[in-house]
This record gives C-alpha cells, structure tokens and sequence, in this order.
C-alpha cells in the first residue's frame, strides 16, 4: 500500500501552476512536487519536454509513466527535488520494495497468488522464497545490473554473501552435501531440502533480469562441480567442493568444443596417460564455456573426464556473445596440459557416462530460469499495457493486444505446471528411476519452455514498439530478453536434439503388442 508523505510541505495545485517556465519549473506526480529548475537543462531528454503545457506546472503522472521506469523515482539524485505533496492527497502508485510480491495478475507462479492453493509446496517452500526474494533483491540484482551493463563479473562482495548463506551448495540440489550445513540462517535443514526448494531459488534468482550475469554467477558450477561432488577422489573431492561452496574458487564445466556441442560423442580432446600411469598429459581446445574467463577450475575433457586447475598449459580468451561478457564466456586451450592420475573423474574411458550424468539436472535449471523469465516478461508487459495510451486509449483496450496476452498467459502457465508435475516426479524418484523415466520428459519441457519464450519475446517487442529494441529505459528487459533467450534453445541440447531425444525415450518403451 502507498503511504502519505509527512515530511513534505503541503502545497496546492494553484501554486504549482505558477512554476511554469525554465528556471523556475515544478511538476507534480503521483502527488508529489518536484523543483525541476535546475535539473531542466540536464534533462536527458532536453528541456522541451519539460516546458510541454502537459508538463510544466502540472500533473505530469501520465506523462512520466510513459517515458520512465518507477525506479527512477527511487534514486537519491532524483528524491532530492521532491519540495513538497498536494494538500489532502495520498501516492496512489505503489513502489516495490526489496522482497515485495507481485500483485500484477500471473506476475507470480500461483502457488505465490493467495487465492491459489498447491500441492507441492510446503510452510518451508514458503520461507526459503521470503527470505530469497528479499536476498535477491537487496543483494544480487543491483549487482546485477551494474554489471550486465559494464560486462564485469559478479562482485567479490556478492560471491562472498552467496558463499555466507549457502546459497552455492543449495544450487547443486538436494543431497548429503547439505547435511548438516545452516541455509539461510536455518530457515530450512539440508536434511529437507528437496527440488521444489531449488526450484525456488532458480526461479528467484532469474528475476534479476540480466541473462549475461547471470551465467557468471556461478551458473558453471551447477553444471561443472557436480562431477567431481559424485565422482571426485579423495581428498580432492572434499578440497575442491568446499573451495567451491565457500567461495574461494570457481569452478565451470568444459565440455563443449568447435567441433561437439550436442553430440559430445564426438569430442576431440585428448588425454594420454603417462607410462607409469601417475599423470595424464591433456591437449585440445574447449568453446563456448560459461564462466570459463573466472574459472579456477575446469571439469570435462574427453573419452576420460578430469578436473583441470588453471595452470602452465591453460589459456583462456573471452568469447563475445549476444549477452553480456559478465557471463565469462571463454575459448580454452590445453596445451600438453600435465594433470595427476588423482585428478582423474570416474573410471578411465568413462567420461561419457560422467558427462552425461548431470544432463537432466542441468536441463531442469535452465527451465526453471526460462520459464520465470518469460512470466518476467509477460508482466513488464502487463504494466506497460495498463498505463500507455494510444488513440486515447490505455494499450490494453486493443483487442489485438489482448489476444497476445491470452496467448503468453497460457504459455507461462502451462509451462510452470509441467516445471512442476516434473520437479514432482524427481521428488519420488531415485537417481536411476530419474534418468530412466525422466530424460524425455525434461527434454520435451526444455524444447517447450524455449520455444514458447521466443514466441513470447516476439510478442513483447510488438507490445513495446521500439521501446523494445531499446537497450536502455522502458523496454529495456524486453530488448534484453529478445536478444538473450536464444541462449536457453541452445545451451543444454539444441531444441531438435531434445525434441528427438524425447520421442526416442517415448519409443523405446513402445509395446510390441499394440496395433490400432
């Protein structure tokens, strides 16, 4: 709910009105008077538009909320010029505060939506998500932000507060690499801890809105630390994934190369191992690596998995993407790297089976960040079809513009419920039943979460106008989310390749005795 301003001077609308002219301008919105006399003439948009009739001396709540994102409002350059408050009026917009809950219809999941009930999630689901929302919003999006913007990594600062709540061992799922660990200050035991917990969190962690950082944030060691956690030696295993974890290190997954993505059958790198069976000697190259420009560590290779410090023989170079270079994408070269016969993952020429292992975990995250992007996006939508006008109408009075937003709406819908009848199953499933029965489930929901986020996206620019293809101001998640969600449809298994995954899966528990 908005509150009264009771600091402010009271001030009547007679008296703005004389504040009209450059040097001595004032404008009225959302109940609060702002001195724009001095800021005129730094205006991004030159002092024109504030001399406009509309603007100058008036109630210019429309006119901002057409130009301008609510944050602005917020930054301390900007509270500075508020000189007072209409006499007998209350703000009537509503700011979001750092772990608010949306009230925009289907701008949160339903099990958010009080007048929705689940089956799935519990009193500690709950509470995880309060406390992460709030987490995210204070700590991680401005970051965030900052950083997508300058193409910097993460900053040591977050990395550190993620490391102090056992955020990253919460990332690697459920699992006794949590027993025993305080999450969040004990809001839930690592005992309890299942995927609906997780999904909570990556979806939590989507909302920052910034699709280049977020693949720097650690997103390699989801991927990356889980096959040294499961099939590391000891006492490597214990050194590398508590370095990890507290974030002194950091680790991404190697795998793909020029000449292998989806068909890592394939993989050119070469391991060979010394006479004396003591060492390994690796050589090849490694494409398209997220965080690999951060990374300490390098988990992948080729026939035989390895974990790879960083050392003499390895070299890293940035890879320029359509996002931004905070993801740390990077080119690698092993040359004539030397890595000891304990640094081996899994039995020798079984690096496939190690690869392959943590396929299905890896899919399920990225469906859980794209499908709460995408109800990010229908709900930045939303917001901007309720207060733009066109033909002196709000955007929403258009009927074309409605039937995109059943379209989206049923799209972010129906793929929350699929995340979750999924998320359901591995719950009530052993690791083996998992990858038995739910390969082509997971791979069917990732080929649907991407494909309609693209459907969605192409929506959203057509919503937005050329806001959408701007990178900056109102439409700038939107321009962002057309540029970046491609990144899911490939990252993972391509969209065909998961799609015929998913039908092979479906075939080969075809009965022989069935005919029409």
């Amino acid at each position: 709910m908005a509150t009264q301003e009771t600091t402010l001077k009271p001030l009547t609308r007679d008296e703005v009105s004389k504040h009209n002219k450059g040097g001595d301008l004032w404008v009225v919105i959302d109940s609060i008077v702002y001195d724009l006399s001095k800021f005129g003439n730094l205006h991004p948009g030159g002092i024109g538009v504030l001399l406009d009739e509309e603007v100058a001396g008036q109630d210019a709540t429309t006119v901002f909320y057409g130009l301008h994102r609510s944050e602005i409002l917020q930054k301390p350059q900007y509270q500075r010029l508020r000189i007072g408050q209409i006499e007998g009026e209350k703000q009537q917009i509503q700011h979001m505060k750092p772990g608010d809950i949306s009230k925009v219809p289907y701008g949160e999941p339903t099990w958010l939506t009080p007048e929705f009930k689940s089956p799935y999630y519990k009193e500690s689901h709950l509470a995880l998500q309060k406390v992460m929302r709030k987490f995210v919003d204070e700590v991680i999006y401005p970051d965030a932000q900052s950083c997508e913007e300058s193409g910097k990594r993460a900053s040591k600062e977050v990395l550190e507060a993620m490391a102090k709540v056992n955020l990253n061992a919460m990332r690697l799922g459920p699992g006794k690499h949590l027993h025993g660990r305080e999450l969040f200050g004990g809001v839930i035991k690592g005992e309890e801890f299942d995927y609906f917990h997780e999904l909570v969190i990556n979806q939590e962690i989507a909302r920052i809105g910034a699709r280049g950082y977020g693949d720097g944030l650690n997103a390699g060691m989801v991927i990356g630390l889980p096959p040294v956690l499961n099939f590391g030696q000891e006492p490597l295993r214990s050194k590398v994934v508590e370095e990890v974890f507290s974030g002194q290190k950091i680790i991404s997954l190697a795998i793909s190369e020029a000449f292998a993505g989806s068909d890592v059958a394939n993989l050119k790198t070469t391991a060979t191992k010394s006479e004396d069976g003591k060492y390994w000697t690796i050589n090849g190259t490694k494409k398209w690596i997220s965080g690999g420009m951060h990374s300490d560590y390098f988990t992948g290779g080729g026939l035989t998995a390895f974990l790879v410090p960083r050392g003499e023989g390895v070299e890293t170079k940035q890879i320029k993407t359509s996002y931004s270079t905070a993801a740390g994408t990077a080119y690698i070269t092993f040359d004539n790297v030397k890595i000891p016969a304990e640094n081996m993952l899994g039995p020798e020429d079984g690096g496939l089976i190690v690869i392959l292992s943590n396929f299905n975990h890896e899919r399920w995250v990225m469906c859980c960040a794209s499908a709460r992007s995408s109800r990010m996006v229908v709900e930045e939508c939303l917001k901007w079809a309720a207060q733009r006008r066109v033909f002196g109408k709000p955007l929403l009075a258009q009927a074309v513009i409605r039937a995109k937003f059943a379209s989206m709406i049923a799209k972010i819908e129906a793929t929350q419920a699929f995340l979750e009848s999924v998320t359901y199953q591995m719950n009530n499933m052993t690791y083996k039943e998992q990858s038995r029965n739910l390969a082509g489930q997971i791979a069917f929901l990732k080929m649907q979460s991407t494909r309609f986020a693209g459907e969605i996206a192409d929506d959203a620019v057509n919503i937005f106008g050329g806001r959408g293809l701007t990178k900056t101001g109102m439409g700038k998640f939107i321009e962002q989310f057309q540029r970046t969600q491609k990144f899911d449809a490939i990252l993972g298994g391509a969209e065909e390749v998961l799609g015929d995954l998913g039908v092979r899966q479906a075939m080969r528990k075809m009965p022989k005795d069935v005919r029409l």
